[in-house]
């Protein structure tokens, strides 16, 4: 059993795609798998469309995306576990080759992403350095993790002290209980939080990272998450 799990905070913009794509790339996969959309108190059709589209909805209200992961890891039934954000499409390439990987013993991974909508010049710029350094040092962010049951309880999960930098702490973690990959195939996600931040602070967010790893203080990944910037990406995504 593939058990794929869906942090949601009012993402009824980009729910059905990330579903959509779960569903179609299934059919290729052809495994047995669940969805769990954990809804964490959206005040849109979130849950409702979650819910339409065949996906188990689990409530919840923690406005920390680390406690929302590991909250649907621990209603999941599968061997093997998807963390895909809301905003992001899988598909049978990555799927396929995550499960390759785990299947010849790593413990687990994530694939890097390909950003869809408009972007500012300068992140196509940004994105492309830092996906090869990624790739080198294998460290990905959470759009699309996976790994074994074993090795989820093995790290106890996302890391819960964090507002932010759950995902790299994540890669760390696993990487101390098996091996990490970062397979070839890439996943679509939304460009929508690169319409809402400057570059300096995307280079002063990677800066952190590497001086101080998951660590880091980010007040505006938060904000993205939760807070205005959420608002603000609603709007450039209407707006396109």
């Amino acid at each position: 059993m593939l058990s794929f799990i869906i942090p949601a905070h009012n993402e009824e913009l980009w729910i059905a795609k990330c579903l959509d794509s779960i569903r179609t790339t299934m059919e290729k996969v052809a495994e047995p798998y669940e969805v769990i959309v954990v809804d964490d108190a959206s005040t849109d059709s979130t849950p409702e469309i979650a819910r339409r589209m065949g996906a188990r909805t689990l409530p919840v209200e923690h406005r920390k995306i680390s406690a929302v992961r590991n909250a649907g890891a621990r209603s999941a039934d599968g061997d093997v576990f998807f963390f895909v954000d809301a905003d992001t499409q899988v598909n049978e390439r990555a799927v396929s080759a995550a499960l390759s990987e785990l299947r010849a013993g790593a413990a687990g991974g994530g694939c890097a992403p390909e950003f869809e909508g408009p972007k500012p010049w300068w992140a196509g710029i940004i994105i492309w350095i830092a996906v090869r350094i990624a790739r080198r040092i294998r460290l990905v962010g959470g759009c699309f993790h996976f790994c074994t049951r074993d090795a989820f309880n093995a790290i106890g999960g996302y890391d819960e002290t964090l507002l932010a930098g759950e995902d790299m702490a994540f890669c760390q973690a696993i990487k101390k209980v098996g091996r990490f990959v970062v397979p070839g195939p890439t996943v679509v996600t939304s460009a929508r939080k690169l319409q809402v931040v400057t570059p300096w602070e995307v280079i002063s967010l990677l800066v952190s990272i590497a001086l101080r790893g998951p660590r880091y203080e980010s007040n505006w990944i938060v904000d993205i998450l939760y807070g205005p910037r959420a608002q603000a990406c609603r709007k450039h995504h209407e707006a396109d």
